[in-house]
């Protein structure tokens, strides 16, 4: 029987997550405002909340020194192409994990997590001097690559768990149906983790979008995405606020609204088979 819940402690949960809720925006919608101020006001002391001129001066700077959307559209192609690639890989290990008897399978999948703790800097020599001798280093199908390469083993663990949800009789009338391997994984599997699949593409385009670390040390202009776009405006003589929240809130946005929007279908992925 579940236990009921008070209108008083309904409050006080609702309080408490709006707080965090609260705690965890504010840096966004400090930056979105500063983007609006002048450096002056930007840098005022005590802080100037809401009450300024504001001006979309900083915009237009950022536009006339940077191609926006040539950045933009270098993320685009990075963290999907980066994320598509996983999945075709990922899908067929996964499935081979879940569903093929195995006693490494832990172990395996261990080892795959172990490479995420390793720091990435570890591994920046050897890895850009191999860009470097095949001609990779400041493209953006090196940027596919490493980035697949870096988040394969969240895919593959995120798959994994999704599929282990599903019923191996189900995969078994397939194959008594007369379906191949080809078939029973894209006709049987695949829309059957449809939700955990959705949620693992959106987690992993969030996560290539975000990658600064290799976007930075393998890139100089014609691959650079928006982290890059964003780094650019921390120069020598000094750091203009104003202009890096402005360049900060134009990388966000995309990504800031495609989350918003997929929200439902992202906590439907990762609670997928959560409840029995």
């Amino acid at each position: 029987m579940a236990r009921a819940i008070t209108p008083g402690r309904k409050a006080v949960n609702t309080a408490i997550g709006a707080g965090i809720g609260i705690l965890i925006f504010f840096p966004i919608l400090w930056t979105f405002l500063t983007s609006f101020k002048s450096e002056a006001t930007a840098i005022a002391d005590p802080p100037v909340w809401f009450f300024f001129d504001w001006t979309f001066e900083n915009y237009g700077a950022v536009q006339e020194r940077s191609n926006y959307f040539r950045h933009f559209w270098n993320s685009v192609i990075i963290s999907v192409g980066s994320t598509v690639l996983g999945l075709l890989i990922a899908v067929p290990a996964a499935w081979a994990m879940a569903f093929v008897p195995g006693k490494q399978t832990k172990n395996v999948l261990m080892w795959m997590l172990s490479t995420k703790m390793l720091p990435p800097v570890g591994v920046l020599v050897p890895l850009y001097l191999i860009f470097r001798d095949w001609g990779l280093l400041d493209t953006r199908t090196g940027l596919v690559i490493v980035l697949m390469l870096i988040n394969l083993p969240i895919i593959i663990w995120m798959l994994y768990t999704y599929f282990k949800e599903i019923p191996g009789e189900i995969l078994e009338a397939a194959r008594m149906d007369g379906a191949g391997l080809q078939s029973e994984i894209i006709y049987v599997l695949t829309p059957m983790a449809v939700p955990g699949i959705a949620s693992t593409l959106l987690l992993n385009i969030i996560l290539a979008w975000n990658e600064a670390f290799w976007t930075l040390n393998l890139t100089a202009s014609n691959a650079a995405p928006l982290t890059a776009f964003i780094a650019s405006y921390s120069s020598p003589e000094g750091l203009f606020y104003a202009k890096l929240s402005a360049a900060s809130t134009m990388a966000i946005a995309p990504i800031l609204i495609m989350g918003w929007f997929s929200q439902k279908q992202l906590v439907r992925g990762l609670t997928f088979g959560a409840v029995k």
